[in-house]
Formats: C-alpha cells, structure tokens, sequence
C-alpha cells in the first residue's frame, strides 16, 4: 500500500512539473506602437472617458484584474502601497478592469484604492492582449517608460518586492 501511495505521489509532482514548465501562461512579445497605446481610451468607475496618453511621461505599471479574480485581489494592497511609494518619483499605477463600473467602483472603495481603475471587457481584453497577455490571464501586468515602450510584464500577482525591484531599475534607466 505504501508502495502504491508513494507512486502516486511521485505521479502527481512529474505532471505538476511538466505543467508548470510546458503549459503555465507566460507573457508574449508585446504587439503595439506607442501611439497606439497612448491614443487606447476606457471609461472610469463615473463613465468619463480617460485616455492612456494622460500617463505619457511617467512610467505607467498597467495592471489587468477582475473584482472576482482571486489572485487579483491579493495583490491589490501591493499596488496600493506602490503608488503610495512611487508617485513623487513619476510612477502611475492604472487598474484595467473587466468588469462592470458599478462593481469596480465599491471595490476601489472597500479596498482603499489610491490610482485610477478604468473597466471595460473586450476592449480591455484586446489592449492587455497585444501588450503580452494573448492568453487573457488575469492578473496580468505591462510596465511601460514614459515614452510607451513595454519595459516588463507579468502574468500573475507581482509581490512587492518584484515590483520595487522593477521599478528602480525603471528608475535608474529614465535617468540615464
């Protein structure tokens, strides 16, 4: 029994493993032209239309999420606490979320949210897809320069230290 146990345990972690390094989602080569990018418009929580360009000069961390996206959810008080951080050194934090406003709306009030949350579906969809995302994983997340070139993207939750780390070497870049 114990023979049997012990195999099926062995089982489980090979095809675990070959998951993980053949089929876990991973970003692709980002598919758009800064002006592209900066011309993409979607509504706030309120209905108003707010265009990406408004962000041209700072370095924008786009993060695609979802109110029922578990995953997202956890990361939200990273990005929080990044914005907080990362404002006066010009970093915007934009939340992209396919979902409805109404719903986004007391999510970003319940949670404390401190950057624009914009909502759409398939226009969000189609901006988080040709900036890497061609799975539509959620959460997924594009940092771009000030100039609208993708500087790293992540399909996942980004943990804080990951993305401090992103975003001084941003930092460090924009300076040079």
């Amino acid at each position: 029994m114990k023979l049997f146990a012990a195999i099926a345990c062995v089982a489980a972690a090979a095809g675990t493993a070959g998951w993980w390094l053949l089929e876990m989602p991973r970003a692709a080569a980002p598919d758009i032209a800064p002006a592209a990018l900066w011309a993409a418009a979607f509504s706030d929580t309120a209905g108003q239309s707010q265009a990406l360009g408004r962000f041209r000069g700072r370095i924008l961390v786009a993060n695609f999420w979802a109110t029922w996206c578990a995953p997202c959810r956890d990361e939200i008080p990273v990005l929080v606490r990044a914005q907080s951080r990362w404002r006066v050194h010009g970093v915007q934090i934009v939340g992209l979320a396919m979902d409805d406003s109404a719903a986004v709306a007391r999510f970003g009030t319940d949670f404390g949210v401190n950057y624009p949350l914009l909502v759409g579906r398939n226009d969000i969809d189609e901006i988080g897809r040709r900036l890497g995302n061609h799975r539509g994983v959620l959460p997924y997340t594009a940092v771009i320069d000030g100039e609208g070139h993708v500087i790293a993207r992540k399909v996942g939750a980004y943990s804080e230290s990951e993305l401090d780390g992103i975003l001084t070497e941003a930092l460090r870049e924009r300076l040079r």
